[in-house]
């Protein structure tokens, strides 16, 4: 298999999806509902919730679309809003959706106490719920689909050893960027890199700098947060930023203090900018999460549920709050270097036209972007 392609090993275990090749207003927030035929809404109705647009671009410019694609596909209503980082909008929208007939309700939720709150109501009203991308701690959804966060933490940790050991550093010292503490995905990916890490520490090859979380996400607290460590501890010389906008925040900081392309900065969810920074050499490494087969295996779920199927995962996860093992969907991620960022491309996942624009074509070019 190419590269490029990440193995869904769980697809098979849900249902496979025809998707039909269609687009979405990735700025549009409001209400999507498609008007499917009569026959398709007794079969119900499909109610997802995406968390906001701060976090990560991806939620409007990819979730969003592939997911109308796969409810158009299968002639599933569905209604699609983003809660833009409001608790009590998330609530609302939820509150809406079961009132207007969702029998489905997906959700990336916000924190875990909101998406329990949202879950135990949809649930009394005998609506099925599925946990997308983030689990919610003693939530009890009757399914989860994400990739394996921990996994993308350790190739993190594994890129970040790799780019100090290619620029031969010498006991470096290891600033720490972490998603929001509310986010139970930033504390797995942190497990990850940390397996990685840790054991440098405490040899003494490394040197633990700075370490703090970056709460909800925010690229300009993140800011702020990596120029107060730079004040402090000035010979950083590597960052584990946890996701891709994390990271462009240290490097804005990093360029400021010429100090960019020096100091190697991890990412995640291979965003144009971070593929853009890596190839501007700023940026060591993202991780690529090929969201389509994220999305379909979790509309497939839904779908299934829709039907009044009762759709089977290929394996659990344990929610550590309740002990409980919630039925799971779990993809792999791919670490994404310059040598590969082509793969992101050849996947479909970025265009080369929005990829290599102004200076970056000469950079698409030595990196084989065709």
């Amino acid at each position: 298999m190419r590269k490029g392609i990440l193995s869904l090993t769980a697809a098979a275990a849900v249902m496979t999806l025809g998707l039909a090749a269609c687009g979405s207003d990735g700025g549009d927030t409001s209400a999507q509902s498609s008007a499917a035929p009569a026959e398709s809404k007794a079969a119900g109705k499909v109610g997802v919730i995406l968390p906001d647009s701060k976090s990560s671009a991806r939620w409007e410019t990819a979730d969003r679309k592939y997911l109308e694609e796969a409810f158009k596909a299968a002639g599933v209503a569905y209604d699609i809003q983003n809660a833009q980082g409001d608790k009590n909008q998330f609530q609302t929208i939820a509150d809406q959706m079961i009132t207007n007939g969702a029998t489905v309700l997906m959700i990336v939720n916000l924190d875990s106490g909101t998406g329990k709150a949202v879950l135990d109501k949809a649930k009394a009203q005998g609506v099925a719920t599925i946990d997308y991308d983030r689990l919610t701690l003693n939530g009890g959804a009757s399914y989860y689909v994400s990739f394996d966060n921990t996994k993308v933490g350790t190739l993190q940790g594994e890129g970040l050893v790799k780019c100090l050991t290619d620029k031969k550093a010498e006991k470096p010292i290891v600033a720490y960027l972490n998603g929001s503490p509310t986010d139970n995905n930033a504390t797995l990916f942190k497990n990850g890199y940390d397996g990685v890490l840790k054991p440098k520490f405490d040899a003494g090859e490394y040197e633990k700098g700075p370490d703090q979380s970056v709460p909800d996400w925010d690229n300009a607290q993140a800011a702020t947060i990596f120029e107060q460590m730079l004040t402090e501890q000035p010979k950083i010389a590597g960052v584990l930023a946890a996701n891709d906008g994390l990271g462009n925040a240290a490097i804005t900081v990093l360029k400021k203090n010429n100090l960019n392309g020096k100091v190697p900065v991890t990412g995640q969810d291979a965003t144009v900018q971070g593929l853009q920074n890596i190839l501007a050499g700023d940026q060591c490494m993202t991780v690529y999460k090929a969201i389509k087969k994220e999305a379909d295996a979790a509309a497939a779920l839904a779908i299934g549920l829709a039907k009044g199927e009762k759709p089977a995962a290929s394996g659990t996860v344990k929610d550590t709050e309740s002990g409980q093992d919630v039925p799971a969907v779990l993809l792999d991620p791919q670490a994404i270097y310059f040598e590969n960022v082509k793969d992101v491309v050849t996947d479909g996942f970025v265009t080369k036209e929005e990829l290599c624009t102004g200076d970056f074509a000469a950079k698409c070019t030595e990196a084989g972007i065709q």
